[in-house]
């Protein structure tokens, strides 16, 4: 199919599943992320650049393994982004689209601090280029080159923290779905806002995290679930597209 077939098919979804297939990427997303991050970065990367070196080179396939999840968790993402955008803006497309823009550069900031999560493979391959560094050099820079990816991924959660701001904000005045769950996305953002200055971020995280990941899996749990009140959407996208102020 043409992407114009295919753009015109998402387009003729229902609301309902729209939203069921927002929540299903939205989960993906966050298993992808714990997977990754969790079981795989974190059983790997340490805060000695020794044993840090030694982990990936042992464990190469498993390392790499761990890029092409980050991938899939940031393929899911946008799409996620871009499907909250399309069920949200009804109730108003000036403030859903700036959710969207800040979630895209969220997105994109995420995805490219990923390149320095795999830079360390280049650095420890062994290249004849590399010869010039000491071993010991060598472990210090993919250290370096781990926790830079470490700090595009915080540095990103700032952005997310806006766009969930916006989009609680928005199902909070939807009527198409409840208003606790925008609630909960509202106090979720202002955790994920502490990174805005990193240190406070890394501090309170857990609780951060906590607070996030509870607001999330209720969002989800409801998009699978129930989706959305199709008679209320409809109305709200109805009103919007005869308003001047959209």
């Amino acid at each position: 199919p043409s992407p114009n077939t295919s753009t015109q098919r998402l387009g003729d979804m229902s609301p309902s599943t729209k939203a069921r297939i927002t929540g299903a990427l939205y989960l993906l997303t966050i298993v992808a992320g714990v997977i990754a991050e969790g079981f795989i970065s974190g059983g790997l990367v340490t805060s000695s650049a020794t044993t840090t070196a030694t982990n990936i080179v042992s464990h190469e396939s498993l390392y790499r393994l761990g890029f092409s999840v980050y991938l899939v968790e940031m393929m899911c993402q946008i799409a996620t982004t871009v499907l909250f955008y399309q069920l949200l803006k009804p109730v108003s497309k000036s403030v859903a689209t700036l959710a969207l823009v800040f979630g895209l550069v969220g997105c994109t900031i995420k995805a490219i601090s990923r390149l320095f999560y795999y830079a360390p493979l280049l650095v420890l391959g062994g290249a004849p280029y590399l010869g010039e560094f000491s071993p010991s050099q060598l472990q210090s820079l993919s250290l370096l080159l781990l926790k830079m990816n470490s700090q595009g991924a915080a540095m990103a959660l700032a952005f997310f923290g806006v766009e969930s701001l916006l989009d609680g904000w928005l199902i909070l005045k939807s009527a198409f779905l409840p208003r606790w769950v925008g609630v909960l996305g509202i106090i979720g953002s202002a955790g994920w806002l502490t990174f805005i200055w990193p240190p406070l971020g890394y501090r309170v995280f857990n609780v951060v995290a906590l607070f996030g990941i509870v607001g999330s899996l209720a969002l989800i749990l409801w998009l699978l679930i129930k989706g959305v009140n199709e008679e209320r959407w409809l109305e709200r996208a109805r009103a919007a597209s005869t308003s001047i102020w959209r």
